[in-house]
């Protein structure tokens, strides 16, 4: 088998584990922190920040790979490997503490490695076909999500005392992600001049395309970043009178929304490889709006479910947009230096996003009071859109030629 082929079978493999860490971050973890920890504001927000921790520092994983001359298979690999003795650490000493800073290393181990691997598919994905290829990847893991979402939110519902077996299936995860990481082909980052973790930062400085689009990025995700833990807030804390059973609460945040995502997952995956860019990221935004506005303005099942379906469509696209944007723009062996940048903004916003979310909520008593923040959230992702309308003109022009850097650059 040729690289892509070896690249593609083992990452649809690690997919099925990914769906399992996805599940851990985006539901199971703060069901834990608010219903058996009874977790205050902070805790929670902690925990919702994991993945944002990593992406913060991996500028500076992406510096110490490439200054140590590590492949970055075996990077990714050895990240992996301290989530998981994380989780375990988790389900060995079950106090808050304990459980909201391993959590929070876990799962910020799950984001530190992203830009290693957009590089490694960079690399090992022909351009034409890279959308379609991350996105049957993307489809296992949903599918992996949603099943395990179901099946682990029952198990909650009955038996929540015994939630360190679920930590602990966290930490298998990452054990096979591990395993499947190290067999993935890969080769060194390219050194360049400096060794200063943030010396990818010059590029927004020197690229008014990529630096327009950061600031896009970030009005569109602190919205999207800010909404995302309220879900479990809204569903689960009883005070908000919803009073849902977990199970319930992990159909709509885990299982529904990822249907739509594994239906709609290989349409975007398409569309990426041949749509404008820009143009699709305006699409995507209107979607984002419609969802959740809808499911925070709601507070029947058929509100909450027509939500979920609607965010999980544009999630389905925004898996795609988000993890491999750069691949279309960025010099080809600076893919990850592009991607450090972006995940690094990323990561400010979805650390302080949930912070600013959870004390938005302190003195909130019902229901109805987060349809204000969602329309407030709609509000910032309809700005991010306004401002993509000029850039539709460079959308479907791939890397950059020296017309297109002179032209973007003025």
């Amino acid at each position: 088998m040729n690289k892509t082929e070896i690249t593609f079978l083992f990452e649809r493999r690690r997919a099925v584990s990914s769906g399992i860490l996805e599940a851990a971050g985006t539901t199971f973890l703060l069901l834990i922190a608010v219903r058996w920890f009874h977790a205050d504001e902070m805790s929670k927000a902690l925990v919702a920040a994991g993945g944002s921790i990593g992406l913060m520092v991996s500028p500076l994983v992406v510096a110490l790979v490439t200054y140590y001359q590590m492949t970055i298979s075996s990077a990714a690999s050895r990240l992996a490997v301290i989530g998981a003795v994380s989780f375990f650490v988790a389900a060995l000493f079950p106090s808050l503490p304990v459980f909201v800073l391993s959590t929070a290393i876990a799962m910020a181990c799950s984001a530190a490695g992203i830009p290693l691997l957009t590089q490694m598919y960079q690399e090992n994905y022909p351009e034409k076909e890279r959308g379609r290829k991350f996105a049957r990847t993307v489809m296992i893991r949903i599918l992996s999500a949603a099943v395990f979402s179901e099946l682990a939110g029952r198990f909650l519902s009955a038996y929540i005392s015994y939630f360190r077996w679920l930590l602990v299936v966290f930490g298998l995860a990452f054990v096979f992600a591990a395993w499947c990481l190290a067999r993935c082909p890969s080769s060194l980052l390219i050194q360049t001049e400096g060794s200063h973790p943030l010396k990818a930062m010059r590029y927004v400085r020197e690229d008014r395309l990529f630096r327009r689009t950061l600031i896009c990025w970030m009005l569109l995700g602190f919205a999207n970043l800010m909404m995302n833990p309220l879900r479990v807030e809204y569903l689960a804390n009883p005070k908000y009178g919803l009073v849902l059973e977990i199970s319930v609460v992990a159909l709509l945040i885990g299982v529904v929304p990822n249907i739509a995502r594994l239906i709609m997952s290989p349409v975007w995956g398409w569309l990426f490889d041949h749509m404008n860019f820009f143009a699709l990221r305006v699409v995507l935004n209107l979607g984002f709006i419609i969802g959740i506005g809808t499911f925070f303005a709601s507070s029947s099942m058929t509100g909450l479910v027509l939500g979920s379906v609607v965010y999980g469509i544009a999630n389905a696209g925004g898996d795609v947009a988000w993890s491999l944007w750069v691949t279309k723009f960025a010099p080809p062996d600076r893919v990850a230096d592009y991607m450090s940048v972006h995940t690094l903004f990323t990561g400010i916003r979805g650390v302080i996003a949930p912070v600013v979310a959870f004390q938005l909520v302190r003195g909130m008593t019902n229901a109805a009071d987060f349809a204000v923040l969602g329309w407030i959230s709609g509000g910032m992702i309809l700005v991010a859109s306004l401002l993509l309308l000029p850039e539709i003109k460079f959308g479907s022009q791939g890397k950059k030629t020296p017309a297109l850097v002179e032209e973007i650059s003025e």
